[in-house]
Order: C-alpha cells, then sequence, then structure tokens
C-alpha cells in the first residue's frame, strides 16, 4: 500500500461538500471578532506544510478562525499570494472597487519613524542656529549691542543754575527765582499715543490734547494744533506750579514731559523796579542790574544724561550721570526799599500835582552809598510790557542843565583858590553885561543889592555868581567842575549812564565862559548833580556813587564790596564853609521849604531853561545834618507846569524824603543851633 499523498490526512483530502463544518456561511454569520493585534506583534507565520488540519478547496482550515485560501505554487517550493477574501457573490453584491487597503503594521513603524527623524533634524538646525546667534549676541558683538541700545536710550536735559536774588540793605529780597516747569512734547511721540481705556477714546495728538488741557488750563483745539508735526521738543505751556507739573507726569502720556526751569519774580513789584531790571524767558538779563551784573548773578549750567522710556519718562534704576549746577551769587543793593517807596510815592504825587513832564529822585550818604533812586514812570519788571525797550532809569541816562545848584561848584573853586572870602561885600544889580556886550541876568528885576558872598549864594543871584566867578580863569573853571564830576561817569552799576556834558575851554563861545558859573552851558544826569552835594558833604572827597553793598556766595557766605578810592577835590575847611553858606540858603534864602524840624539843613534851589523840549527844570538839592552830613537828596522836576522855581515845587519833596531818611537810618536831630555868616552888609 502505498503512502499517503504529502500535504494532508485522508480527512484532508475528502470533498469539500462532504465536510459539514466546512459549509459556506455569509461572512457575518461565520466570522468571529478578529482580537486586534498590538502594533508591535509578530505577524502569524503560517505552519509547516503537513500540519494543518485540513483543506477544502484549497482553503486551510484553522481552529478558532476564518480559513484563508492556500495560494497556489507557482513553482516547486514556491506559493502563490492569497488574495484577501472576498464575500460570497450570492451573499454580498458586487460593488464598486474599493480603496487599496491601509499599510500594514511594519510600513507605519517605517514611515513614522522616518518623519520623527526629519523633525529632530529640523529642530536641531533651528536650535542650532538660535545658539550660534545668541553666542554672537552675548558673547562676541555683546558689549556693542548693548552699548548702542542704552545711547539710543540715553537722552540729555540742561540743569540750570539757580539766579542770584537781588536784595536792599536790610536784606528784602527785590529779585529772586523760584522753581517754576516747563511742558514739552515730542510730537513724533505724541502720534503713537494710544487712549487704553480713557472714556473719550480718542488717539494720537487729539487724545494727548483732551486730557493735558484741563490741566493746563487751555482750549484742547488750541494746544492740539502745537501737538501736531514732526519736531522733537516743543514747549506748550510755561513756568508752570509745581503742582501742575505733578499732575501732568501723572498722567503718563507718551511724548509728554516736564522740565525744570528758574522762573525769576519781583516781589517788590514796581518798587525799585526801574533799578532792578528784568530778565527775558531765557534767564538772561535785559534791563536794569539784571543786565549790569549777569554774569555774577547767573548760574552755571549742568547737564543731567539718563536712560528714557518710550514716553520719555527717566528709567527707575537706568543708567543715570549728573554734572551739577552751580548757582550763582546774590548781591546786596545799598537801597533801602521802603525808603525807594517813600521817594517814589512824593515824585509821582509832585509830578501829577504840577503837570511836570517827569522827574528824579536821588538819596545817598555822603560815601557814595545811594539808598534811593527813584523814577516818575512806574515800571514793574514782573510784566515788562513796552517800557522794556526804553531806558528804565532816566535819573543816570537823562541830562540837564543843572542851573543855580552849579553855583556850588563855583563858590567852593573861589573858596578854595582864595579868592572870595564867605563875608566879602558885594553890590549886586539885577543885570551884567559882558565883556562881548552879552547881558546876564537874575531870576527877577531888583535894585542893587548889598549882599555878602554868602548872600549872593543864599539869595542865588547869577549876577552876584559872575562877579565873584570871573576871578577864576577858564582853565581854572574847567577844572573844578571835571573834579567835581562833569563830563564823566559817576562808575555807577546801572546801564545807560550818560556822562553828560562839559566842553573844555576852547569849545566855549559866547557868553559860555560865564554861564558855566551858574549851571548853564553845562549838563548832568541826575545823580552826578547830587553827587556834588556828597563831595562838599564828604569834606571836600568825591567818592564815586554805587548801588551794591556786597555779594553772597552760593554757600551763604557774604563779602563787603570795598568801597572805592575818593578824590580830594577841595579842603575840609571849604567844603565846611560852603556847608555853612548852603544853611543860609535854608534858613534865610530861596530854600526855606527844605527845612526839616529838628535837623540842621543846607541846600541849593535851580531853574535852568530846557531847549529840547523847551521848558525849565526846578530842582532842589540839599544836606541834612548839616552839623553832621549823612544824607543828600537831590529832587528833580522836569517843565513844571504851576512854577519853575525849585525852592517852591522841589523843596518840600526834599523836605518830606530827607525826613523819613533820616527817620529810616536812626539819626538823631540836631543838637548845637546854627551860626550862619551874614548874608547882606550896609
Amino acid at each position: 500500500m502505498s503512502a499517503p499523498p504529502t500535504g494532508g490526512t485522508p480527512a484532508a483530502r475528502r470533498p469539500a461538500a462532504r465536510q459539514p463544518s466546512a459549509r459556506r456561511q455569509p461572512v457575518a454569520a461565520r466570522t468571529p471578532v478578529a482580537r486586534r493585534r498590538p502594533a508591535d506583534a509578530q505577524p502569524r507565520v503560517a505552519p509547516a506544510r503537513g500540519t494543518a488540519r485540513g483543506t477544502v478547496g484549497g482553503v486551510e482550515e484553522r481552529s478558532g478562525t476564518v480559513p484563508r485560501r492556500r495560494a497556489p505554487a507557482t513553482s516547486r517550493g514556491e506559493r502563490a499570494a492569497v488574495p484577501a477574501r472576498r464575500a460570497p457573490s450570492a451573499a454580498v453584491p458586487r460593488g464598486p472597487s474599493r480603496p487599496p487597503a491601509p499599510p500594514g503594521p511594519a510600513q507605519a513603524v517605517v514611515a513614522s519613524r522616518g518623519r520623527m527623524i526629519g523633525l529632530v533634524v529640523v529642530l536641531s538646525l533651528v536650535l542650532v542656529t538660535f545658539a550660534g546667534r545668541l553666542v554672537y549676541v552675548q558673547g562676541i558683538a555683546g558689549p556693542e549691542v548693548a552699548q548702542e541700545a542704552r545711547e539710543k536710550r540715553m537722552t540729555t536735559a540742561q540743569v540750570l543754575g539757580a539766579r542770584g536774588e537781588i536784595t536792599d540793605a536790610n536784606g528784602v529780597v527785590l529779585a529772586t527765582s523760584v522753581e517754576r516747569y516747563h511742558v514739552t512734547v515730542n510730537q513724533k511721540q505724541v502720534a503713537s499715543y494710544r487712549a487704553r481705556g480713557s472714556s473719550d477714546g480718542l488717539d494720537g495728538a487729539a487724545g494727548v490734547a483732551s486730557r493735558l488741557a484741563p490741566v493746563l488750563g487751555l482750549n484742547a483745539a488750541e494746544l492740539g494744533g502745537d501737538l501736531v508735526g514732526d519736531r522733537g521738543y516743543v514747549v506748550v505751556a510755561r513756568n508752570v506750579l509745581p503742582d501742575v507739573a505733578r499732575e501732568v507726569r501723572a498722567l503718563r502720556l507718551d511724548g509728554v514731559g516736564v522740565e525744570k526751569v528758574a522762573d525769576r519774580v519781583y516781589p517788590k513789584g514796581t518798587v525799585a523796579g526801574n533799578i532792578v531790571g528784568f530778565v527775558n524767558s531765557e534767564g538772561e538779563g535785559l534791563q536794569g542790574l539784571e543786565f549790569a551784573l549777569h554774569a555774577d548773578l547767573k548760574g552755571t549750567p549742568g547737564q543731567e544724561r539718563f536712560e528714557r522710556g518710550k514716553g520719555g519718562q527717566p528709567i527707575p534704576g537706568g543708567l543715570s550721570e549728573a554734572h551739577p549746577a552751580q548757582d550763582g551769587r546774590s548781591v546786596r543793593l545799598t537801597l533801602d526799599s521802603d525808603l525807594q517807596w517813600k521817594a517814589e510815592e512824593q515824585l509821582r504825587a509832585k509830578v501829577a500835582e504840577t503837570g511836570a513832564d517827569g522827574g528824579a529822585i536821588v538819596v545817598m550818604r555822603r560815601t557814595g552809598e545811594v539808598l534811593a533812586l527813584a523814577e516818575s514812570v512806574a515800571f514793574d519788571p514782573n510784566t515788562p510790557g513796552a517800557q522794556a525797550t526804553t531806558a528804565l532809569s532816566r535819573s543816570v541816562s537823562d541830562v540837564f542843565e543843572p542851573g543855580s545848584t552849579g553855583k556850588v561848584v563855583t563858590i567852593a573853586a573861589a573858596l578854595e583858590e582864595g579868592l572870595v572870602q564867605p563875608t566879602e561885600p558885594f553890590e549886586v544889580a539885577d543885570r551884567w553885561t559882558t565883556p562881548h556886550g552879552e547881558t546876564i541876568k537874575d531870576s527877577h528885576d531888583h535894585a542893587v543889592q548889598k549882599l555878602t558872598a554868602t548872600g549872593v549864594f543864599a539869595e542865588s543871584s547869577n549876577v552876584g555868581t559872575v562877579l565873584i566867578g570871573q576871578r577864576l580863569t577858564k582853565d581854572q573853571r574847567y577844572q573844578y567842575l571835571s573834579a567835581f564830576g562833569f563830563g564823566a561817569r559817576t562808575g555807577i552799576e546801572m546801564p545807560g549812564e550818560s556822562a553828560g556834558l562839559l566842553r573844555t575851554p576852547d569849545d566855549w563861545h559866547g557868553r559860555d565862559e560865564f554861564a558855566v558859573l551858574f549851571g548853564q552851558a553845562v549838563s548832568v544826569n541826575a545823580l552826578q548833580a547830587a553827587s556834588v552835594f556828597a563831595t562838599i558833604a564828604n569834606d571836600g572827597v568825591r567818592v564815586p556813587p554805587r548801588l551794591i553793598a556786597g555779594w553772597t556766595s552760593p554757600d551763604g557766605r557774604y563779602t563787603a564790596q570795598p568801597p572805592p578810592d575818593g578824590i580830594a577835590v577841595v579842603s575840609p575847611q571849604t567844603a565846611q564853609t560852603v556847608l555853612s553858606m548852603m544853611e543860609s540858603t535854608v534858613v534865610e534864602g530861596t530854600g526855606k521849604e527844605g527845612a526839616i524840624p529838628g535837623y540842621r539843613v543846607g541846600g541849593k534851589t535851580g531853574t535852568a531853561q530846557r531847549f529840547n523840549p523847551s521848558g525849565y527844570t526846578a530842582s532842589f538839592i540839599g544836606v541834612a545834618p548839616v552839623d553832621d552830613p549823612e544824607v543828600i537828596t537831590a529832587v528833580i522836576l522836569h517843565n513844571p507846569r504851576t512854577s519853575i522855581y525849585g525852592g517852591t515845587v522841589a523843596a518840600p519833596v526834599f523836605a518830606t524824603v530827607t525826613g523819613y531818611a533820616l527817620q529810616q537810618l536812626g539819626i538823631a536831630p540836631s543838637g548845637a543851633p546854627a551860626t550862619l555868616f551874614p548874608a547882606t552888609w550896609e
């Protein structure tokens, strides 16, 4: 009996129809739910030939599985690929072709691994790129990049040194600087402003204007026009108060900043305004002492560099470099502000009363310290206005013929040269004819008077003065006028001082050589005229007038200004004699209205014709007390309408102002009565 065929048992070779277990059934009915294999499970390997339980029509039978059709062998030892099993045509209708089956588990693993490798490579390249850039920025170019970024954040602000104060002799402040702020904008940064939840929702310049205008008290529409543009620095509000500046900072508006400045204020207003002057918006002196002393008063500016944020604000903790500013020196004047006020009040009242064009009052000590320098026109440095372009102190800039007050020089020169004595008698007519045939007259017609030299001075006789003065040579006349300060600036610290006019004898024509003896054909300013009397009061020594008492450094140290050297003009004996003759003018002569109860007063009246504009200058200049001279006061009125005589309109003002000055200075009344030279003779 032959061996069974290779490939199966007898049961395996039975016809399929005869195997009940192999009856074809619908797939849904006969196929159990396949258990899903894990992805990493190894595929099943078909059992070796001869191990199958059986086949039906070429389909292997396996326990618990759907039989699969065995692939026919294409050659010895090989099998054909087994196609995917389909449902019988009787059970499942043939439809359209299905898409190819998804890749098997092995192929999915390979594809996933490829994608992962690609992603890792890309990420690695990105990381390497960033790492390289980081190494370059931090390690190689780091310092340079950081420095460049810092420089872009840095901004420089100028810090002004505080301007020194101007005070009077008693420390009363006449000019000072206070803390103020300018509100500035960067128009480029303003354009980037965003509302950030504000109620109006406006961006840019409109939004900044709507929030900033109420704080500054400005119209939003007008302010908005200043915010539009491409300028990096625009001042939209000047000299705002510190509390306003704090409100502006609190808004934190893009491109809006505040900078500290020093605003100049003048607490006394019009009092001494003509002397103090004023500064412009940049803190530069333009008039008065503010201009003349600018180099000492102004501070030295400093700088502050700091890192700023997007809105221009300093970055807390950022780099900051400061070069401190240096404050200016403060000046103490010789002025007494109360006396200055009194002089201004009296002068302006008299100008209004007499209808004069203007005037000036000078009050000074015999040693040159100016106590008051009043003008008839009030000037407030806080609001300069149209007066800013005019001369503020006409007492040093305007000149006039001194008239009879100039006779002091003639009498002093004649006494000093020994050409006359105070009691020498003269017969004085009301007219005198010069060798050139010109007539010189007294102020009024009168019969021949028997006057001493003292009487000639007391009665202010032009004719009598010429009779005395013609004994001086023309050169002597010129030399004494020059020695008393005619034709030269006094050197006062005020700007715009005029030197007056004093021509040399070669330029005197006609009656000039005689006119200079009674204060004509020459011109002086009010301060020069007062300085002549201060020289007599100072024992014949002329000390240049001055306004500065001393300086205070920024650290508070006060240094007195050294007094200028004096120049002896006449002897003390001559000066004392002239003082006595001046006292006769007040007691017996034309200056009776200048008397001050309790004090011995000496003075001289003056009336001089004006030519441009036409009119007269009335004046009174005096000294008190005569027994111990302390105060010299000059009252000048230009073209008074009620009277042209200094003894009538100027002397009463002298008495009021000088009496107030004596009280302010605490000068005791005179003790001994006057002993006067006789004014007449028989």
